[in-house]
């Protein structure tokens, strides 16, 4: 079964939002799932419990930086496989 877990991090306090969501991305791939990076949103799809390391991950890395942010994060119904 395959978990699917749609991504939306919105930086708040930057004047280079986009430079931000890249780093992110960059963070993500380096994960053994797959990424369907979309205009307003990143979908993941893997492994149930890789997908949730990776958003716990995403989380903490932007908590450090002590910016503000919102990240939505949707859980879609799981894939068999």
């Amino acid at each position: 079964m395959k978990t699917i877990a749609q991504l939306s991090y919105i930086p708040l306090a930057t004047h280079n939002p986009t430079e931000k969501v890249q780093e992110l991305l960059e963070h993500i791939a380096q994960h053994s799932i797959q990424i369907e990076v979309g205009y307003l949103s990143t979908t993941i799809i893997g492994e149930t419990d890789e997908v949730f390391k990776v958003i716990r991950e995403v989380y903490d890395t932007m908590a450090l930086e002590k910016e503000r942010f919102r990240f939505h994060v949707e859980l879609l119904s799981p894939e068999k496989d």
